[in-house]
């Protein structure tokens, strides 16, 4: 399964996208952990102190923001699922 990261987070990981030993069926906490199993730096950018997902990252599933899932971690995924870390951007 493939992750996209973009922005500072492509940066971070020194790619726009990172592949992962996740199957259908396993759940999205399983492919999210093998994300941070392989790129270790990405772990203070996106985690606040308790563990967590930051409030200001968004996850993507299939292009939906935010990312609505009934089972959160324990979401499984599906075969065509695309995910995605979405920091926030500013510009003007």
């Amino acid at each position: 399964m493939e992750w996209r990261l973009f922005a500072n987070l492509a940066e971070t990981a020194g790619t726009k996208r990172v592949e992962v030993a996740a199957e259908p069926g396993d759940t999205f906490g399983e492919a999210f952990d093998r994300l941070l199993e392989t790129h270790p730096e990405l772990r203070e950018e996106i985690l606040d102190e308790d563990g967590d997902i930051r409030d200001h990252i968004r996850v993507l599933r299939n292009d939906s923001n935010p990312f609505v899932v009934d089972d959160g971690y324990d979401t499984v995924l599906e075969a065509d699922d695309d995910l995605a870390l979405f920091p926030p951007v500013s510009g003007g």
